[in-house]
């Protein structure tokens, strides 16, 4: 297959090319340690303030507010983990919805208490309200949008309930292609997302929200993430944000209607087919579609055959080939599920061609389990 149509960003973007740019200057001036006081580690902590600039103003925070991590679930962890800690004498409940990330889910454990979402994916708002009033309650989490089918969450309401109970947000699937409504306390994102590189993640806390970092302190990021800082990768993520920032205008304008378009020919070509999340209330990349009849692995590879990457399953854990824990809150049908996502290196012409040959595969592989 001479021509591939990637449409699986909402996993990972390939780097911007600006990243690329600003990565392969800064290799070559920001590899020693900031905090020393030579001057090449003066020199590695201007580069490294610099990009925690960037990065904050994109988020629409201070820099003192900014943490960098090695990745969006290891910013999920740590901030939940030091909200929790900070608040134990009140408890250690986390309110989250049914349809968070994998590792909001993980990280809440027995002390995570789960709230409902509508067949679109959107939280009950009465529901995580009543939820957070209880007593004991540490943090309330809620994603910005939903990573599998983009329907977005009611952030500012939700927050204006929330009292003095700090809200967790996670944007990894919205910062970088969409506004992230105010009102929350606490914000992880990832750099892979918006065409950054692998592992750089944020954790933005906004004053006023008391953190406690639960494993031993060092001098970096305020104990919330230890080790040895890659100043490249950092300044390259900052550099993909603002030039996706700077584009975003016109590539939502021509993913949303690119999405519409795949949303409108799926369910009219193929029959039995389930197309999920909010159609209009949502991220502007991102589609799911369910098959009914068909697995999903079986789809993902053939369409892979046919030069398409896609995912399929449960998107942040799909190796695990489990259900997605995130349609079957919903409600919806939960095996032969697609998600297209669309990144900045996406043409009119892959998503043409994806709608072209999905219902020959479709029907190929319901032919061969005789249906």
């Amino acid at each position: 297959m001479s021509e591939r149509g990637y449409l699986d960003a909402a996993s990972a973007e390939s780097l911007h090319p600006a990243a690329r740019e600003m990565l392969l200057s800064a290799v070559d001036s920001g590899w020693a340690d900031p905090v020393r006081l030579h001057h090449e580690g003066r020199t590695a902590r201007l580069l490294l303030d610099n990009a925690r600039a960037v990065l904050a103003d994109a988020i629409g925070v201070r820099p003192d507010e900014l943490y960098l991590t090695t990745s969006g679930t290891t910013a999920i962890q740590a901030g939940l983990s030091a909200v929790r800690a900070a608040r134990q004498r009140v408890g250690r409940t986390v309110v989250h919805t049914a349809v968070e990330h994998s590792a909001v889910l993980h990280s809440a454990g027995d002390d995570g208490v789960e709230v409902g979402v509508d067949i679109r994916g959107r939280v009950d708002q009465e529901a995580f309200a009543d939820a957070v009033r209880r007593p004991g309650v540490a943090v309330a989490a809620l994603q910005s949008a939903n990573h599998e089918v983009g329907t977005r969450q009611p952030i500012a309401a939700i927050a204006q309930n929330c009292g003095e109970v700090p809200l967790f947000v996670d944007a990894s699937a919205s910062v970088g292609h969409d506004v992230i409504p105010e009102g929350w306390s606490l914000l992880a994102a990832s750099a892979h997302k918006w065409g950054g590189p692998a592992g750089v993640g944020l954790l933005a806390v906004r004053k006023g929200a008391r953190i406690a970092p639960s494993w031993p302190m060092d001098e970096r990021e305020d104990g919330l993430s230890p080790g040895f800082p890659d100043v490249p990768n950092a300044l390259a993520a900052a550099a993909a944000l603002q030039a996706r920032l700077s584009e975003a205008e016109e590539l939502n304008k021509q993913h949303r209607a690119w999405i519409d378009e795949v949303r409108r020919r799926v369910p009219a070509d193929v029959p039995d087919v389930e197309v999920v999340g909010d159609p209009d209330d949502r991220l502007p990349h991102i589609l799911t579609f369910s098959c009914l009849y068909v697995d999903g692995e079986a789809l993902v590879t053939a369409l892979d055959a046919e030069g398409f990457a896609v995912s399929s399953g449960s998107a942040c854990t799909s190796s695990t080939l489990k259900p997605s824990h995130v349609l079957a809150a919903m409600g919806v049908l939960t095996h032969g599920n697609v998600r297209v996502s669309l990144s900045r290196e996406t043409t009119y012409e892959d998503v043409d061609r994806f709608c072209q040959v999905l219902p020959g595969i479709v029907q190929r592989i319901r032919a061969e389990v005789g249906m």
